[in-house]
């Protein structure tokens, strides 16, 4: 934008006082053209004067029908605001988004198994999975790595992922062999697999906030309940999230509670045998946990020494009555002689956000739903669940943040347009006239939009403040003309009749050249094509009708600002009546 700019003040002048001599046809003699190609002058010739007689009577015609917008003002006025409600309702009915999901190349697969599974039945997963991509989808991937033991959020041996590299864009035609296409299907493939859940998901539009697409929501426990109240809590609302049909992939990234083996010391015991609860933990860490005692040099390298009981010697729980803890006089008391074994459960994470405990929950909208859409189910699902409260995290987080930004970012590009606006024209009421011209372009994109099925996203936003500048570009091309008439001495109606036939080529030629700049965004395909297509669909909808429709009201809007309603009213009155005068002296 400034390097336009820059072009605009110092090259286009030059270029004009350089390029567009007046010369005489005399003057300048036969070109080469008409010296060696005569026959493609003459119907170069022939198609120019023809296009010129034809727009000549498109200029006359629209000048007439101006006239008649000018004398059905009230007409014209309430389809104006007709248009302002149906904008303004279609942007409300819009779904909102962040940013749109990008075919990056890339799909990641995750699966989770019961607690306890051994990892003999993790790698079976595993291979399941490997063969599913190698088999279904063998034209789409170019290579897959896996990994079993870890995943998002935690790591376990009941737990694995994959990363699957597909093969270039021009190698996937069509919508069927998009990322989303993929991940569909293979979601779909897995559900039938028995004792474990697997997820395909599509990498997150920007690195660090979040490691997939779709939500992220921190399910807090406000009310201090109890860890066992809190885990049914937790259930209840996946369990109802998972039916819910605009939903999908909804996980925890938290893994279930495991197995654990817990120890009970007896400390009257203890005591018996001259032992100290630091004398018992520090032999179960050494024996069974591992200590590191030094380093020592191997070939010139660094290592660690960790002193740790043979792994057939703490394999098994019964295996704690062999060892024995020294007291405090010499003696070696063995530990079943002060404690004792059991089973229990135990959380393998524990998480908090904003100093509460938490779960953290993640998923995916459903196909043809939006991602504030899918928030807002999770927030009407955890509210029905008493004694907590959500948050969001990652690019949730920066969603709803955009979202309450948007109506004060649209304000303030308003205020600033009218601030310019008025320092030019030195007037209060001519920005107006150029204001009013704008929701006619907001409607355009928003109509646009609302058609091909997108969302209200960052990109939209961009669009609308693009259209915008643009709708107040073409006002300003026509006003500036009427405004310059009316300091020669003509009436309103008069100027504003004179410069929508003067300027009605420059907008035509201006709008639609960038219209026709910004078609290949709106059909773009291939990397990075949803957000090319969220801004174009935006940017060439709301610029037909800050074209095609503004046209008709920039005279009337800039009659009835420029001298008042009344005044307005007043002029076409008497605009009116000089016409039948005109008329009837004719006649």
């Amino acid at each position: 934008m400034v390097l336009s700019v820059l072009v605009a003040l110092i090259l286009s002048p030059a270029l004009t006082a350089t390029l567009l001599k007046a010369k005489s046809h005399e003057e300048a003699g036969p070109n080469w053209i008409e010296r060696n190609l005569p026959w493609l002058a003459r119907l170069w010739e022939r198609f120019h004067t023809g296009f010129n007689r034809g727009f000549e009577r498109m200029t006359n015609a629209y000048a007439h029908r101006v006239e008649r917008v000018v004398e059905h003002k009230w007409r014209w006025l309430a389809l104006f605001l007709i248009a302002c409600v149906a904008t303004f309702m279609l942007f409300q009915r819009l779904p909102t988004g962040f940013l749109p999901n990008e075919d990056q190349g890339t799909i990641m697969v995750q699966w989770r198994l019961p607690a306890g599974s051994p990892r003999t039945r993790t790698e079976e997963v595993q291979r399941q999975v490997e063969n599913y991509f190698k088999t279904y989808e063998k034209a789409n991937v170019a290579s897959m790595f896996t990994l079993s033991g870890g995943g998002q959020g935690a790591a376990g041996q009941n737990t694995g992922q994959a990363f699957v590299t597909l093969v270039d864009w021009e190698e996937r035609p069509g919508s069927k062999n998009t990322a989303d296409a993929i991940v569909q299907r293979a979601n779909g493939a897995f559900r039938n697999l028995r004792d474990a859940q697997v997820f395909t998901l599509v990498p997150g539009a920007i690195r660090g906030l979040g490691s997939s697409s779709g939500f992220t929501m921190e399910f807090q426990n406000r009310s201090g309940m109890s860890r066992t109240e809190f885990q049914k809590a937790r259930d209840e609302l996946l369990a109802k999230a998972t039916a819910d049909d605009r939903l999908t992939n909804v996980r925890l990234s938290d893994l279930p509670d495991v197995a654990t083996l817990k120890i009970n010391s007896n400390t009257r015991a203890l005591t018996t045998y001259g032992l100290t609860a630091a004398n018992a933990n520090s032999t179960l860490q050494t024996a069974w946990g591992g200590t590191y005692v030094n380093d020592f040099i191997d070939k010139g390298r660094v290592k660690r020494v960790y002193v740790q009981g043979d792994a057939q010697f703490r394999s098994r729980p019964e295996d704690l009555s062999n060892w024995f803890v020294r007291g405090t006089s010499g003696q070696m008391v063995p530990f079943s002689a002060f404690s004792t074994i059991s089973w229990s459960t135990a959380p393998s994470t524990s998480s908090r956000f904003n100093g509460l405990q938490a779960y953290e929950f993640s998923g995916s909208p459903s196909a043809g739903v939006s991602s504030g859409t899918a928030m807002d189910v999770m927030e009407e699902l955890a509210s029905q669940v008493p004694g907590t409260a959500v948050a969001w995290a990652g690019s949730s987080y920066q969603e709803r943040l955009s979202s309450g930004q948007a109506p004060l970012l649209y304000a303030l590009s308003l205020l600033v347009v009218f601030l310019c606006l008025a320092a030019l024209y030195e007037s209060w009421s001519i920005p107006i006239a150029v204001i009013l011209v704008i929701p006619l372009g907001l409607l355009g994109a928003i109509l646009a939009v609302t058609l091909r099925g997108l969302e209200n996203d960052v990109y939209l936003q961009i669009g609308l403040l693009t259209t915008m500048g643009l709708a107040a570009k073409n006002a300003i091309l026509m006003i500036e003309f009427a405004e310059q008439a009316e300091r020669q001495g003509k009436r309103v109606i008069e100027a504003a009749l004179e410069a929508a036939r003067i300027r009605l080529r420059p907008i035509l030629m201006t709008s639609f050249a960038f219209i026709f700049g910004v078609v290949p965004l709106a059909v773009a395909s291939g990397a990075g094509a949803n957000s090319r297509i969220a801004i174009g669909t935006a940017v060439v909808g709301g610029m037909l009708t800050a074209t095609l429709l503004a046209i008709f009201f920039i005279p009337l809007f800039f009659v009835l600002v420029r001298r008042g309603v009344r005044d307005g009213i007043a002029a076409v009155r008497q605009h009116l009546q000089q016409r039948r005068e005109r008329k009837g002296d004719t006649a």
